[in-house]
């Protein structure tokens, strides 16, 4: 009998725990903007995937979105388990669009990237897109162009 209770609870936490976790919150109405999606270079010749559900910075970093917050221009997302650091952890991305810097359209910040929790990550303070130079952390927010 403990064995049984055991195995559903066991199985209860399968089921609970990381579809959850993986589970995508953003508001229907509002839909990611286009402008986010597809492949991408940032200024540093790093390349990206991104759509609804995971952020791919190749060749080797994944992070798997939970929520979209498009209004106040972010994201949180859970680290892949596999990337080469901060595994398991939270991340907090910060996007603005820029005008006047083709080819570049928008940027991102890495807010907060290890962060215990997803309500840890999104509690970080935003980055400064008055000041897109210096606003992510001190540091540059990474332009991103699109690639074809």
């Amino acid at each position: 009998m403990q064995k049984l209770a055991f195995f559903v609870i066991f199985l209860s936490l399968l089921s609970t725990g990381p579809a959850r976790r993986h589970h995508v919150k953003h508001n229907a109405a509002e839909p990611v903007p286009a402008f986010l999606k597809g492949s991408f270079t940032d200024d540093y010749g790093i390349k990206y995937t991104i759509n609804d559900t995971l952020w791919i910075q190749h060749p080797r970093s994944r992070f798997h979105i939970i929520k979209w917050n498009i209004k106040d221009q972010y994201l949180i997302a859970r680290n892949d388990d596999g990337n080469p650091g901060e595994g398991g952890l939270y991340t907090r991305i910060d996007f603005m669009q820029f005008t006047g810097m083709e080819p570049w359209r928008w940027g991102f910040c890495l807010t907060a990237y290890d962060a215990k929790t997803d309500a840890i990550a999104e509690a970080t303070a935003k980055a400064d897109r008055q000041n897109p130079k210096k606003g992510c952390n001190g540091f540059p927010f990474s332009r991103m162009k699109k690639v074809e």
